[in-house]
Parts: structure tokens; C-alpha cells; sequence
């Protein structure tokens, strides 16, 4: 009967982390503490979890495959610069304690919450300052700005993960002219990359920390959440999804404080 309930606990938490990271992002953050509840080490629950959730970030990129057209130049740029920061954080986890970027999550999550809610003003006043309000070309700099951030949090990504996606809708509700929900079908591309290549460093490099019954139930739980996410996110007004991940980030800033 516990082992049963293990398994509906895992699955479930796989189904809710799929579809929050689609949404918002931060799904790490139920699946990894159910993990460590049932006695998994850490290193295998992060491991195995990141490899079982790259499920529901196919599922939910797909779902917001309309929101990804025309994106084409901006993704030829923040693409690769994402799976080669999430291979770097993937390899530095392996040889760094987790502890060392899961203390200043707290403070990289409020940041992101901060531009977040920041980035439809600043988006106007770059408007004006380029006398329109649609174009959706990025100066030179910003372009380097945005893929250098965008690197960073791959291997961010790569290394821990959670709320990468919150990061991730921050900075480029910051720095570049696209709608929020733009920016949500961008961002579960590119996290998904992220997992997708840590996911395969962990499998090559780390074999023997992958525990497939754990990555069997979360990959189901995450795939079938990715698409319910995205049915859910696309029909969500601009001001709702915003507060929504405002409120999501709160509660995943309370917990990792108060409750980790």
C-alpha cells in the first residue's frame, strides 16, 4: 500500500510540475521535495527528475508551437546559447554540492519576479524611445545582453532549475518588445532544451544516479501536464498570467526559505 502510494505521490507531483512549467515555471519544486520525502538522495532525485520533466516540456512547447512563429531569428540566438549553458551547469553539478547555487534561489526568483512585473513598463518607454510600439527588432547590444543572460540561466537550468522559467520570462519581458505569451512559448523552448541536454549528460555521465522507475512516473505525469498547461496558459489574459507567475514565485520564495 506505501509503495502504491509512492508511485500515485510521484506521478501526480510529475503531472502538477508539467503543467506549472509550462505556465510559469518552478515545477522542480514539487517534483524535487516529493522525491526527497519518499528517501531518495538528493543527487538522484535531481537527476532523475530533470530527465523525467523534459516529457512535459516537449508536450508544452508543442502546445504553444502557434505562440513560437516568426520567432525563428530570435531562437537561431538564444537556442544554442541555452543548451550550451544547461550542458555547463549539468557537468558543474556533478562535481559541485547542490547547496551552492540552491542557496541564492530565493534571491535569483525574486529578481525575476521583479522584471516580471517591471517588463510591460519598460517595454513601453523602449517603444517611445524607438518612436513604435511593435517593433520586435533588438538593437546590437541587447542582443548580447539577452543571450548572454540567456546562458547564464541555461546553466542555471542545467545545474538546478528550479524557477529557471520565471528567470527566463524576465528577462526577456525586460529586454525585448514581445507579447507575454511570446515570450512563454520562447521560454518553455529553451527550458526544455536545457533539460533536454542535462538530461543526456546525466545519462552518459551519470548513469548510475538515474533511477528509471522515478523518471518513467514523472516523464507520464509531466507529459500529459505539459499539454494541460498549455491549453490552460494560452487562454490566459496578459495581467492574469503575470499574476499568476507573481504569485507562484511568492510561494516558491516561501518555501525554499521557510519550509526547505
Amino acid at each position: 500500500m506505501e509503495h502504491a502510494v509512492e508511485l500515485i505521490a510521484i506521478f501526480v507531483a510529475g503531472f502538477w510540475a508539467g503543467m506549472i512549467n509550462v505556465v510559469v515555471g518552478s515545477g522542480t519544486l514539487v517534483t524535487f521535495p516529493t522525491l526527497v520525502l519518499f528517501g531518495y538522495p538528493p543527487l538522484v532525485a535531481n537527476v532523475s527528475n530533470n530527465i523525467g520533466l523534459v516529457g512535459g516540456g516537449i508536450s508544452g512547447t508543442y502546445g504553444y508551437r502557434h505562440e513560437l512563429a516568426g520567432k525563428r531569428e530570435l531562437l537561431r540566438w538564444l537556442l544554442p546559447a541555452s543548451v550550451l549553458g544547461g550542458i555547463v551547469g549539468a557537468l558543474l553539478l556533478l562535481v559541485l554540492p547542490e547547496s551552492a547555487f540552491k542557496a541564492i534561489v530565493p534571491v535569483l526568483i525574486g529578481i525575476g519576479l521583479l522584471m516580471v512585473v517591471a517588463g510591460p513598463a519598460l517595454q513601453r518607454r523602449a517603444a517611445r524611445r524607438r518612436g513604435t510600439a511593435d517593433s520586435g527588432t533588438l538593437s546590437a547590444r541587447r542582443l548580447v545582453a539577452v543571450v548572454a543572460g540567456t546562458f547564464v540561466l541555461g546553466m542555471y537550468g542545467g545545474y538546478f532549475g528550479a524557477a529557471q522559467g520565471i528567470l527566463v520570462v524576465g528577462l526577456l519581458s525586460v529586454l525585448t518588445a514581445e507579447s507575454l505569451q511570446a515570450i512563454t512559448g520562447v521560454k518553455n523552448l529553451l527550458t526544455t532544451g536545457v533539460n533536454a541536454v542535462a538530461a543526456a549528460t546525466f545519462m552518459i555521465v551519470a548513469r548510475h544516479s538515474v533511477d528509471w522507475k522515478v523518471v518513467a512516473l514523472i516523464a507520464a505525469g509531466a507529459t500529459l501536464g505539459g499539454f494541460a498547461g498549455a491549453r490552460f496558459g494560452r487562454r490566459l489574459s496578459p495581467r492574469l498570467l503575470r499574476s499568476i507567475i507573481v504569485v507562484i514565485g511568492t510561494v516558491a520564495i516561501v518555501r525554499l526559505v521557510f519550509f526547505d
